[in-house]
């Protein structure tokens, strides 16, 4: 990975493979919720799921650390978004608990991973 006035190639990060991991992980947990949730629900953690790897992407693709940093912010806001949206999917009975607790682990490792590339740049805009 370079860094700076080189590039920095998205694909080589560790927690944009991740966050790819945990959008497999999520769409196929779906599959058991209720029809009537498509377009509902179901379709706000799938959106909520596909933005992690995707800021992460953009990011990755800005020229400067300022922009990178806020699209690892929004990559960041979407995984607390997602994690509330499959504990309400529990709480609805849509997830059964070992599947949550499968999806909230990879989610973990996805968010210390981001935690450690936001804390990275925020170290390089204050030097």
């Amino acid at each position: 990975m370079r860094i700076g006035k080189e590039y920095m190639i998205y694909t080589d990060l560790e927690a944009w493979k991740e966050a790819r991991i945990l959008v497999k992980l999520v769409y196929l947990n779906l599959v058991n919720f209720p029809k009537d949730e498509l377009f509902g629900l179901q379709s706000q953690i799938r959106r909520s799921v596909v933005s992690i790897p995707s800021n992460i992407a953009e990011g990755s693709g800005r020229n400067h650390r300022k922009d990178t940093l806020q699209f690892f912010y929004i990559a960041r806001g979407s995984i607390y978004e997602l994690e509330t949206q499959l504990y309400l999917s529990f709480d609805l009975g849509f997830l059964q608990e070992e599947v949550l607790n499968k999806l909230l682990n990879q989610i973990g490792i996805v968010r210390k991973l981001l935690a450690g590339l936001i804390n990275y740049f925020k170290s390089k805009l204050e030097a």
